[in-house]
């Protein structure tokens, strides 16, 4: 092995050991308690931090400063984040996409706290834990390796931690403390997080910013594992480590050399899109988490308070105008968030990228850079772009298609993380592109007014995606995306027009944003800055256009009148009452308004009335008109149940019945199934079932638990494709037709508990039901 090779192996072999400690903090905790811990590198960044700051600033030896920031922080914040946080929300019933939003709010938390702290510059002189030698830390990443895989298969504990995973209300009644287990799971996590940041800090950037998304690109190596497997995830790092550093040594050239050495340099990022939108996806379906604001009635008043705000900086000079113009802008790209998220309940973390993308090809085409366009108008130009960064909405709709929940933004933070390190990062982006303002606009005040009248268009498209045919069918699927899959609606289209919309006004907004600054700034439109725009807009209500008109103000407000992150720390406080309160900050007031109503003497003024009388659930009833069945619920909330929230989830059992009003089986049409077969994994449900359902005719299946009619419900329903065998209607195969259009034959499903759609009406779930 020749000399260089040596060195760069020896060198991945570092890069390696650092990504595969994440790995198995990321496997570890995700065991423990079925989280994906997003905060994982914000921990890592706060815990080199506080060693910097003990070492450094106060001059601690290292070996008191390492104790406290490895043995006592990073372990602590892993209980404290456990205990205040995703017990309460595991308590509460919350599902994973619930702790996914928690999760993300910790990180948004934690970034705008130590921005705060520390401020937003880079740091070159963080202290060296382990020597520079690769093979120290490479020992390390070995030996915790082996240690964590004794614990889990050879301990009491470790046996208790797999019960947890497999099971955790069955490991309760066996007697297992499964708080205990998942305390333990996210301090050994943290741990991990803290090991890293302190290994990584000494030869990458320490910033607020830098260093977490850092971390985060390594999650590759944790779903290349399934979340599961210890030595593939150490042995994808390491390979992944040495191979990246060995690209560097190739010097392509030609027109496609700056991508090249971007793709070697990042190899951890093609390695998370690859994990991310190829392998097969992790986690469960998971609807976006409820926000209360789509089922609160948004006052005409409030309306009105929004436009005198918006208005107020025409009045405005200097700075405060200049501040001022971001915030339509910005307010046009959170918008697309409510396109995507509250709209269509799809979660996307990739919206800062076709946010810069819009701003990246105003820029071009205006400059008459774009390749095969002319030199355009800077009005024509943001138009152009955002016909050309729609259809890129597909990046982010087509895995929607297959894939929801924490896969889901996975996916569509790998794009946003691509985008940035692939694109944003090359040299005509890099380079000092200026973007000029449409002529006649150029003026602070005259390009504001231009910005509310494109604020206006964005407003009066988004409310076109809330009603009428489309609004209801996108409202559906968001509420119970079986349901209305089996009611009818076309639900992988109706993603991929949420995407795409989303995917225009993010690009319009941006365009918008870039504008205002006069440049294109690659670092406004990182993948962190995705991440605090998803929280904002679903804190403050994802299905709010007032709401995302809010977070806009909020957070060029806070970061322009306040320290620098103080917007992400307000944001990050914000999205924790997940946790508490699943409806978001608004529940929280429904919440304490409610309780103060029943307090024994106590009443509310005329103001506090109209609150109450806002925040209460469409179809709740006033108080004093309330019967038996309201009595009994808050009985029942006073011994301590605490009744379900949210859309329905479909029942494991399931039935076939009649269409509701659609097309039915003409005479002759009998639904075959032919040597049927569905395996989930190693698990055969269905093992060639025949079976024929004349149409006119009620036909019984009877079977125990598990001997799989539900299964064959779905897959006769479409709502899942067998793994082998044929179903036939009459002579057509429909084998591979989707379940809505199995419903426009005359094929639906019902389920054993109402799927309805609780944020629409009773006459547009009818609607929905007839198409």
């Amino acid at each position: 092995m020749s000399s260089l090779t040596y060195d760069l192996t020896l060198a991945g072999l570092s890069v390696g050991a650092a990504a595969a400690l994440t790995g198995i903090g990321l496997i570890v905790t995700y065991r423990a308690t079925g989280v994906l811990n997003f905060a994982h590198g914000a921990i890592a960044m706060v815990c080199a931090f506080v060693l910097r700051q003990c070492v450094v600033e106060w001059g601690w030896p290292l070996w008191a400063g390492a104790t406290l920031t490895l043995l006592v922080l990073a372990p602590g914040l892993g209980v404290v984040l456990e205990r205040f946080v995703f017990r309460p929300l595991s308590a509460l019933g919350g599902d994973p996409a619930q702790t996914l939003v928690a999760s993300i709010g910790v990180f948004v938390l934690l970034v705008g706290g130590a921005a705060l702290l520390w401020g937003q510059g880079a740091r070159d002189d963080a202290p060296e834990l382990v020597s520079a030698d690769p093979w120290g830390q490479l020992a390390v990443v070995l030996v915790l390796s082996v240690a964590v895989g004794a614990v889990i298969r050879r301990t009491r504990f470790g046996r208790e931690l797999r019960a947890v995973v497999d099971d955790r209300r069955l490991a309760v009644l066996g007697g297992i403390d499964a708080d205990r287990v998942a305390a333990a799971g996210w301090a050994f996590g943290s741990f991990t997080a803290g090991l890293t940041g302190v290994l990584l800090a000494p030869f990458v950037r320490l910033d607020p910013y830098g260093l977490p998304l850092l971390v985060m690109e390594v999650v590759a190596v944790a779903v290349a594992a399934r979340m599961r497997s210890l030595p593939v995830a150490v042995v994808v790092a390491l390979g992944i480590g040495v191979a990246q550093s060995q690209l560097t040594r190739l010097h392509p050239s030609g027109w496609g050399e700056p991508l090249l050495q971007a793709v070697g340099a990042n190899l951890f990022v093609v390695a998370l899109l690859v994990a991310a939108l190829v392998l097969p996806r992790i986690g469960t379906r998971d609807a976006l988490p409820r926000t209360a604001t789509a089922r609160v009635a948004t006052p005409p008043g409030a309306w009105i308070v929004a436009v005198v705000l918006f208005l107020l900086p025409l009045g405005f000079a200097g700075s405060d105008l200049q501040t001022s113009v971001q915030v339509p802008a910005l307010g046009v790209v959170l918008l697309s968030l409510v396109v995507v998220t509250g709209r269509g309940g799809q979660i996307s973390l990739g919206q800062a990228a076709y946010a810069g993308l819009g701003a990246l090809f105003t820029a071009l085409l205006a400059a008459g850079r774009f390749p095969g366009l002319p030199r355009l108008p800077e009005l024509a130009a943001l138009a152009v772009a955002v016909v050309l960064v729609a259809p890129l909405g597909l990046l982010t709709g087509w895995p929607a298609i297959s894939r929801q929940g924490l896969a889901l933004a996975l996916a569509t933070f790998a794009v946003g993380v691509g985008v940035s390190r692939f694109v944003f990062a090359q040299p005509y982006a890099t380079s000092g592109l200026s973007l000029g303002r449409p002529s006649g606009f150029d003026g602070d005040r005259a390009y504001y007014v231009l910005e509310l009248a494109l604020l206006a268009a964005a407003l009066l498209a988004t409310r076109l995606l809330r009603t009428g045919r489309t609004g209801r069918a996108l409202a559906a699927m968001r509420d119970h995306e079986a349901g209305a899959s089996a009611a009818g609606v076309r639900v992988p289209s109706l993603k991929l027009l949420a995407f795409v919309a989303g995917a225009a006004l993010a690009a319009l907004g941006g365009g918008m944003l870039g504008m205002g600054l006069r440049a294109f700034d690659p670092g406004a439109y990182d993948p962190v800055r995705g991440l605090l725009w998803f929280a904002a807009v679903v804190v403050l209500g994802a299905d709010s256009t007032l709401g995302a008109l809010l977070a806009a103000a909020l957070l060029v407000g806070l970061d322009a009148g306040a320290r620098g992150g103080m917007a992400a720390a307000l944001i990050g406080v914000l999205a924790l009452l997940v946790g508490r309160f699943p409806g978001g900050p608004y529940e929280a007031l429904r919440t304490a308004t409610g309780r103060l109503r029943l307090r024994r003497g106590a009443s509310l003024t005329p103001l506090g009335e109209r609150v109450r009388t806002r925040l209460r659930t469409p179809g709740e009833r006033p108080a004093q008109i309330q019967d038996s069945a309201g009595d009994r619920t808050r009985a029942a909330a006073a011994d301590g149940a605490v009744p379900p929230q949210g859309p329905p989830a479909p029942a494991d059992e399931s039935g076939t019945g009649d269409a509701g009003g659609k097309q039915i089986p003409a005479e002759g049409r009998v639904l075959k199934a032919r040597n049927l077969k569905a395996r989930y994994g190693g698990f055969t449900a269905l093992a060639g079932v025949d079976l024929d359902i004349t149409p006119g005719t009620v036909t019984a299946i009877i079977g125990p638990n598990g001997a799989g009619k539900s299964t064959l419900f779905h897959c006769l329903a479409g709502t899942l494709r067998p793994t082998g065998g044929r179903i036939l209607l009459g002579t057509r195969n429909i084998t591979r037709l989707p379940a809505h259009a199995r419903t426009r034959l005359g094929i639906a499903r019902t389920f054993q508990q109402l799927a309805v759609f609780p944020s629409l009406t009773v006459s547009e779930n009818v609607h929905v039901g007839a198409g």
